[in-house]
Formats: C-alpha cells, sequence, structure tokens
C-alpha cells in the first residue's frame, strides 16, 4: 500500500520538476539571445507547479510552503493577465484553475485522515527553523510581489534585476531551511539547488547587458550647416 508520504514526495518531485524545466526554458532562451527573456510558458508551467506545491504543502502540514505558494499561485495569473495570454487559454482551464485551489482549500480546513488545517497548526516544526523557513520563503515571494508591482508600472510582465537578486537571496535561505527542517526536504532541496545556479547566471547576463547598454555612446543629432 502507498503511504501518504510517498504520494507527497511525488506530487512535491513533480511539481519541482515543472518549477526546472520552466527555469530551463528560460535559461535557454536567454542563453541565445545573451539577454534574460520570459516566454508566456514560464507563466503557464509556474501556474500548474504552483497548485502541486499547494497540496504538498498541505500534505506536508507546512505553513511555509502553503502561504508561499496560495500567493504565489495569483500572481501567476496576474502575469498571464498581463501578458495578454490568460483569456487565450481553454475556459475550462481558466474555471479550474480558480476553483481547485478554493476546494482544495476547503476540504483541509474541514480535514481528513491524510491532512487537515489542525493537524498543521499543531506542527513539530522547531520555532527557529519555522521563522528560518518564513524568512527564506517571504524573501522568496517579495520577489514576485516585486516584479508585479514593476510590471503592473511597465504595464507588461517583466523580470527585472532585482527580481533575480531576491530570488538568488531566497532561495539560498530555504535550503537552509529544508535542510535543518526534520525530517529534510528532499523536494525543495532539489528545486532550490538548481535554481540558485540559474539565479546566479540571470544576474551575471544582466549585468553583461546592462554595461553593454552604459557603453553604447548617446547618438548627438546633427547641425545642417
Amino acid at each position: 500500500m502507498i503511504k501518504i508520504e510517498q504520494v507527497a514526495l511525488g506530487i512535491g518531485l513533480t511539481s519541482q520538476l515543472l518549477f526546472s524545466s520552466r527555469i530551463v526554458l528560460q535559461w535557454v532562451q536567454s542563453e541565445r539571445a545573451k539577454r534574460v527573456l520570459v516566454p508566456t510558458l514560464f507563466w503557464q508551467i509556474s501556474l500548474i507547479s504552483s497548485f502541486l506545491m499547494i497540496i504538498y504543502g498541505m500534505l506536508r502540514h507546512d505553513p511555509v510552503i502553503l502561504g508561499a505558494q496560495l500567493i504565489s499561485y495569483g500572481i501567476y495569473i496576474r502575469n498571464l493577465q498581463l501578458l495578454g495570454e490568460w483569456r487565450k487559454l481553454h475556459g475550462l482551464f481558466r474555471l479550474g484553475a480558480y476553483v481547485f485551489p478554493l476546494a482544495t482549500l476547503a476540504w483541509f480546513v474541514v480535514g481528513n485522515q491524510h491532512f487537515s488545517l489542525q493537524a498543521m497548526l499543531s506542527h513539530s516544526i522547531p520555532s527557529g527553523v519555522l521563522a528560518l523557513g518564513a524568512i527564506g520563503q517571504a524573501i522568496f515571494l517579495m520577489r514576485f510581489v516585486y516584479q508585479w508591482l514593476y510590471s503592473e508600472r511597465k504595464g507588461e510582465s517583466v523580470l527585472p534585476l532585482g527580481f533575480w537578486l531576491v530570488s538568488f537571496v531566497g532561495s539560498i535561505l530555504i535550503l537552509a531551511y529544508a535542510l535543518l527542517r526534520r525530517p529534510i526536504d528532499v523536494v525543495l532541496i532539489v528545486g532550490n539547488v538548481f535554481g540558485t545556479v540559474v539565479y546566479a547566471r540571470n544576474i551575471v547576463l544582466m549585468r553583461r547587458e546592462e554595461k553593454s547598454e552604459e557603453q553604447i555612446p548617446e547618438i548627438q543629432p546633427t547641425r545642417p550647416d
């Protein structure tokens, strides 16, 4: 008989595999263009991955994961809206994107033998470790809040340099949380080790791009004789 821990691990690893695939997609396209690009598929994969991580957070009774993913989920939808891609998705998909998380949360509040809000509130994670994870997830989450506000000002979905800097710092803290948590969180470790490398690479690419733009001499308008 499959244990709930194995189910949770499978869901978590699938989610992280999807998260990693979106990063690889963004990374490959950025390397080819020699500048940071963010394809629409990045946000579509993020949305599905986040939903799986919401379920994973429930099964693990981890308030840090659950809280962060609920907020991220809404931000992913907003980025698709800013890109003008949200309404292009099938109506049933959009309806499900709204209904499924709400239904899952309602089920979580009611509770069952596998997961419940009451069990999460009585978690055994040491307060210091939980605080570290909460800070890491808060910083990691702020990257999308920052990106969201930045994109709202621009009127389009953009990932600025600050997004990647905050991502790098948050990822390091979440890695520490995953290693200190008992039992250790393999899912968070797998997801953040790879992500940290990509975040660092994107920072290098963006800094290089900014320096190139600064070195381009400004063309002065010529005066007629």
